[in-house]
Formats: C-alpha cells, structure tokens, sequence
C-alpha cells in the first residue's frame, strides 16, 4: 500500500490531537478542585485517594453514578453547556450525603462524536464547579470520541462519586418512627428530571426559549429552564455529623411519593402536606401547560423539594435554624405517621396520590 493510500485515525474520525488538548486546557480547573486525600492531578491509568488524609479512621465508602438525562438535550440545542457538570456532581454527591457521607472523589465520563474542545471543556469547567461546590476533587475521568455512535454536535455525560462516613454513622433511616417531623429543602428549579416531559411540552407548546419567562419577567425561559440542580452536601454535613437527622432523601426521578418511602422502616409512613409551601412559579408553570395532575406532578417533579428530611419533632426546629443559616430555605412539609411502608401526598383539594410497597396506586 502506498503512502498515499494509508489510513489514519484521525481520518477514521478521532483526533488523538484535540483529545491532548482538552486534557491540557482542563488541568488547572482539575487542580482547582484539590482536597485533603488527593492532589487532584490527572493524566495517569487512576487517581489515588487517602482517607486517612481526610481526617477518617475508619470510614465505610459509599459510591454512586449518574447521569444528567435528557436535560443534556435542552443544553445541546440552547447551547447552554455550563451548568450541565454541576448537575452531574449533584445527582451523585446529594445520593451520597442522604447515606450520611461525605463526597470525597469524582470521576465524570464525556463521550461525543466528534471532539469540541471548546464545548468539552464547557463542559468540564462545570463538573470542576460542582465538585468544589460539593467538596470533592476531581481525580479523573474519561473522554471518548465515538463517530457514528451520536448525532452531530451531540453527547453524554456520566458520573461516579466516592464518599465516606464513620463506621457506625451511616444513615439507613431505621431510626425514623412514627412522630418524626419531615422538613423539605427548597429546590432550585426542576433539577435533573422530568425533561422529558419539559422538552415535550416546549415543542408542543412552541416554547420561545430566548424569551423572558412567562412566570418571571425577569429572566429568560431557557435560565429558568436549565438551572442547575442544588448540591446540599455543605450545609447538611455538619447537623448530620451532630446526629440530629435520622434520614434524608433525595427527591429525583419518582418525584416526593416514590423517593421519600426509599428511607423508611416498615410501619412508618409519611404523609406530605402540599399546601404547606407555595408551589413555585416555574412548577405551576408546568403543570398548567401539560394540565398535569396533581399526582403525576408529584411522581415526575420535585415540586420545590429538593431534599426530604426526617428529624425527631423535638429537634426540627433546631435542625431548621442550622440549616437556614447554613443558606438552606427550608419547610416543614409533613410528619411520619403508623401505617404501610409509603408516602401519601395531600393538598386541600384531596389527595394528590399515595405510593405503598413500592407499587404506584396514586389517585389525582
């Protein structure tokens, strides 16, 4: 075969060039994200962590993975690629604090087409930013440039978290009874799920993204739309580690009905009082546009509840003023009553739906 004739990868698509470049221009975003126990340096086969560098001494690891889901597609099409990694640290990070552990580590998975440096390191940049929001480093990752495998100008985002907690101070939610108060943490926007059903309804709907919302005049629909997903690990970590909160649950796919009943022993179930807070202007927003049911919003949605909280009911107002100053907004949302392993959610018009065993029987 000829000179002329010989193949190369980067004709095959990958350019082993842009992907050197990128892991250049990230470094010092990686080294930003330093902690005791890593030296957050990247560019060898692992990245190493030292617990005992973290100050434990005999810590159970916890771990976690996720994604970002179809959010990823409305960044894509808006070109809104900042804020996405932020979303990928939360969803693992606030899956690890609800344990009761510290996120320690995060590795993140990028995987395209074809290779943006300038939109991977958007990317990135991002991831970097939530890690230090959530207190982690970021000790590695991985890029891979797959053509044919996405559409142009498309890609995929995955996470994998690393956290630790002492022997014995992990919360399994075996101490909530009947009795406990439940607290919510405010949300900062839809999070990072139901897009499915958001992008549904804003091609439906025609939604005009660049303009400012019809809830909010003062911002534009898409910043409202993709506002990343609130990381709760600083402001918990302290009350956690002084043993004032008996579980915590981290309201994601499934909506309050299916992740809250995720911590509860048997013959405790919660009951949440919907009209306890004012339902947020970009929920009710939804819902009105979809004419969603009470029900399937609560099953699909965070409904302004980010996090879930079950502490003693001597103990919940103490537990609000630490995390209220701590920059938490927090809402007494319902209380743990004797009854079937569940959560039913109830408002003035009735009951929005009940969620018992882990089998939907909700009613709108």
């Amino acid at each position: 075969m000829s000179a002329d004739n010989r193949y190369t990868y980067a004709q095959a698509g990958v350019s082993i060039d842009a992907g050197n470049a990128l892991v250049k221009a990230i470094g010092p975003l990686v080294k930003a994200t330093r902690r005791p126990g890593a030296d957050a340096e990247i560019g060898g086969f692992g990245g190493f962590f030292d617990p005992r560098a973290a100050g434990y001494s005999d810590p159970l690891l916890v771990a976690a993975n996720d994604g970002v889901g179809t959010k990823l597609k409305l960044a894509i099409d808006t070109g809104r690629h900042d804020t996405v990694g932020i979303d990928l640290v939360a969803m693992c990070a606030n899956d690890l604090i609800v344990q009761g552990a510290e996120p320690l580590f995060f590795l993140d998975y990028f995987a395209t087409g074809k290779l943006d440096t300038g939109v991977a390191e958007r990317v990135i940049a991002g991831i970097a930013q939530g890690c230090t929001i959530a207190g982690c480093a970021l000790i590695g990752g991985e890029t891979a440039e797959m053509p044919g495998m996405y559409a142009p100008g498309d890609y995929d985002l995955a996470g994998f978290c690393v956290g630790a907690v002492e022997r014995g101070e992990q919360l399994t939610g075996e101490r909530v009874a009947p009795g406990h108060v439940l607290l919510g943490l405010a949300s900062s926007g839809v999070h990072s799920n139901g897009y499915s059903l958001v992008r549904r309804l804003a091609a439906d709907r025609q939604w005009q993204m660049d303009r400012p919302a019809p809830f909010d005049p003062e911002q534009l629909l898409i910043d409202a739309l993709i506002q990343p997903t609130r990381i709760y690990v600083k402001g918990l970590l302290p009350t956690i580690r002084a043993g004032k909160i008996d579980a915590l649950a981290h309201i994601t796919g499934g909506g309050l009905l299916e992740n809250i009943p995720r911590v509860l022993p048997e013959g405790a179930h919660a009951v949440i009082d919907a009209d306890a807070w004012e339902q947020p202007a970009l929920m009710a927003f939804l819902q009105a546009q979809g004419n969603i049911a009470p029900g399937e919003m609560a099953r699909t949605f965070n409904c302004g509840v980010g996090m879930a909280l079950a502490v003693p009911a001597e103990l919940a107002r103490e537990v609000a003023a630490e995390l209220e100053a701590a920059g938490e907004a927090v809402m007494h949302i319902g209380e743990v009553t004797e009854g079937p392993r569940g959560c039913t959610v109830r408002g003035a018009a009735g009951t929005w739906g009940t969620q018992e065993a882990w089998s939907a029987t909700h009613e709108a």
